[in-house]
């Protein structure tokens, strides 16, 4: 790792950590950082009142661990997309995983609001349905597995999965209002019961991904080289993909439908760091994700307080801009 791209990875650190104080100390309570340190388990706990104490494990700390693993997960789906297929352009909507876990969310919302504990999982596994179907449609008959097909592919079912979501939603209008949350991405006060059911998902997609790296820069130096160094090259973008559909629909089912991280963060960290080696993009897209993520999330909470509002809009806020000026400069 060269001097500037250590210095944008310890940049990234940096502004993960202090936005992570940031979004366990700011809220519709301010708490002091002492109190905090003070409250913080691995310090000892104990020093606060046991409200104060409530507040920081019981909601914030929970939800901080959620929006890191939520953005890195996202960042590191982007990444793995964008290598995978050869486009910058690549994003968890073009393996239909967004429209899936929508449609998922949405269907247990609507139609079955007595079981929305089981929303996460239904988002996550419509998700990989999504996924599955691109893949499927991708890979079958003559000319399969090319990326223009598998793109083309993920913009069908995506068509599909996304009409259901409306149909949904036009049968179901008195019931909309509290299904808009999870469309505009949402970091709930939930603790760590949805994680639970989560977590072991992230963790197969974190693994999986840091394993994708060396064929994914090999698989950068074209197909024929590729070969020669022994990877298969669709079978590589076959499983990135598959990897970046588990991470994105897991991310999904913890926070909703969030725009543009996935995207972006990639395409920064490339700019920033001058190169486009997996060993410096993955890790650093995660990094930067989950920061990226807890800025907005913590100004989604500031802005309106006491009233907490959906992080999703704040991400556009904050990634529309960032994307024209990377368009700006990548031209």
């Amino acid at each position: 790792m060269t001097l500037r791209q250590a210095a944008v990875l310890g940049t990234a650190a940096v502004v993960l950590v202090i936005a992570a104080l940031a979004s366990i100390s700011l809220g519709s309570t301010t708490i002091p950082l002492r109190d905090v340190f003070d409250a913080l388990p691995v310090v000892g706990g104990g020093g606060v009142d046991r409200a104060t104490d409530q507040i920081i494990n019981g909601l914030r700390i929970p939800r901080t661990v959620t929006a890191i693993l939520v953005g890195a997960a996202l960042g590191i789906a982007g990444a793995l997309l964008q290598g995978a297929l050869a486009n910058p352009l690549a994003s968890p909507d073009v393996v239909g995983v967004t429209a899936g876990a929508g449609f998922g969310a949405m269907l247990l919302l609507l139609a079955a609001p007595g079981a929305i504990a089981l929303v996460p999982l239904s988002a996550l596994f419509f998700g990989l349905v999504a996924t599955a179907l691109v893949f499927t449609v991708a890979w079958a008959g003559r000319g399969g597995g090319s990326i223009a097909r598998l793109i083309l592919a993920g913009i069908a079912v995506s068509a599909v999965f996304t009409a259901g979501t409306t149909a949904l939603m036009t049968a179901y209008p008195d019931r909309v209002s509290s299904a808009i949350f999870f469309v505009a991405g949402y970091l709930s006060y939930d603790g760590w019961r949805v994680l639970q059911d989560v977590w072991p998902y992230l963790a197969v997609g974190f693994v999986a991904a840091a394993f994708l790296i060396r064929p994914l820069d090999r698989l950068a130096l074209g197909d024929d080289v590729a070969q020669s160094l022994g990877v298969r090259p669709r079978l590589v973008r076959l499983v990135a993909a598959g990897v970046a559909a588990l991470l994105a629909a897991a991310a999904a089912a913890l926070a909703g439908l969030l725009g543009f991280l996935g995207l972006v963060v990639p395409h920064a960290v490339r700019l920033a760091g001058g190169t486009a080696s997996h060993r410096f993009v993955v890790p650093t897209s995660a990094v930067a994700g989950a920061a990226l993520l807890l800025v907005a999330d913590t100004t989604a909470r500031r802005v309106a307080a006491p009233l907490d509002l959906p992080v999703g809009p704040f991400m556009v806020v904050l990634g529309v801009p960032l994307f024209l000026w990377l368009l700006r400069k990548a031209v």
